[in-house]
């Protein structure tokens, strides 16, 4: 039996097409990015509801993170990102056939436009295996699921949610991954989603929204009380979240590039900003600050950041990580509390 060392030395060397770096950042951006949901949001959604929710809260998460998975490589990473079968829709089929990805399938970063109306075309060599942007794009589509969770924890049945999960991922998800990143129609639009500000945040939000309200409120009991079962465990599961969101910008241009530190940077600074507004605020009209406060602006400065996190300058960011510290702060302390159809589909 051959030893290790030998084994590596009958392996074939690496194809002079592969770009080790960028190849090594887009898996370290995927990893960061699945670790926001495994095990971030299980443990955030675990801890940030009532005990008797724990298990089933976490089981949602664990088994979409699983579910999706399997219907990605069987046939929804082509329909957000294979031959389009409509403006809005591509071809469904397993990504299993593709051995690289080349430079050509990442439009948003290869095409430019000269001042004289002219397109550059984009070099066809190819630069880090297709199994590494399979991967990525997977931990998008998961995580948007898994967020979406968040809008019915604890009154969704664990088998609706079963069905509901492949479902929603491939009559939802697909449409607006391959409408913006798949080069369907409203690419061709012109329309900048940097790292899924609606592929991702807009669609699991007005889904979530949606399911809360056809699922209907939670017990009157439950909605005036609903302390977090273990807040250190909820601040653990925010951190992985916040610390992961450098993968979810950063690996977003698909090399490890100028565009990707900017996004790294700005993200952070919008998240930070963003938590220290809100907390200010609680202070200011509550007297007090309150740490699930603070994650709840931190997750909305991350969430804020996202469609731009590598186009805009750092002043911006700070700007942004105002104003998501300040506008869903009034919706959620003031708004809700007086419009009967936000108490309606309520979700904390």
């Amino acid at each position: 039996m051959a030893t290790p060392l030998a084994y590596q030395e009958h392996l074939p060397a690496a194809p002079s097409w592969l770009n080790k770096g960028d190849n090594a950042w887009q898996l370290t951006a995927a990893t960061l990015v699945g670790l926001q949901s495994m095990p971030g949001l299980v443990i955030l959604y675990a801890s940030i509801v009532k005990k008797k929710w724990a298990v089933n809260s976490a089981f949602m998460a664990l088994y979409a993170f699983a579910a999706v998975l399997i219907c990605w490589v069987l046939v929804c990473y082509r329909m957000a990102f294979g031959e389009e079968l409509l403006p809005f829709w591509g071809k469904g089929a397993p990504a299993l056939g593709q051995k690289f990805l080349t430079k050509r399938a990442v439009v948003n970063e290869t095409i430019h436009h000269f001042h004289n109306g002219t397109v550059e075309s984009p070099p066809e060599e190819p630069f880090y295996p297709m199994a590494s942007l399979v991967y990525f794009q997977f931990t998008f589509a998961a995580i948007t699921l898994i967020l979406l969770a968040g809008s019915v924890l604890g009154r969704m049945n664990i088998k609706a949610w079963m069905a509901f999960v492949p479902l929603w991922l491939i009559f939802s998800y697909t449409v607006g991954a391959f409408s913006l990143w798949g080069g369907g129609f409203l690419y061709q639009w012109g329309v900048i989603d940097y790292s899924g500000g609606y592929v991702i945040h807009l669609s699991s939000g007005i889904a979530g929204l949606t399911a809360a309200y056809w699922v209907g409120p939670r017990l009157k009991s439950d909605r005036e009380r609903f302390p977090p079962n273990n807040v250190l465990l909820m601040l653990a599961g925010a951190g992985l979240l916040w610390m992961g969101w450098s993968g979810f910008n950063g690996g977003a241009p698909y090399a490890a590039n100028i565009a990707s530190s900017i996004a790294v940077l700005n993200t952070n600074i919008c998240a930070a900003t963003s938590l220290l507004v809100w907390t200010t605020l609680d202070v200011i009209f509550f007297g007090k600050p309150s740490v699930i406060g603070a994650v709840q602006g931190m997750m909305t400065g991350l969430v804020c950041i996202t469609p731009g996190a590598g186009l805009v300058q750092s002043w911006a960011a700070i700007l942004m990580g105002i104003l998501s510290g300040s506008i869903p702060w009034v919706t959620m302390m003031i708004l809700h509390k007086k419009s009967t159809l936000l108490q309606k589909v309520r979700v904390s």
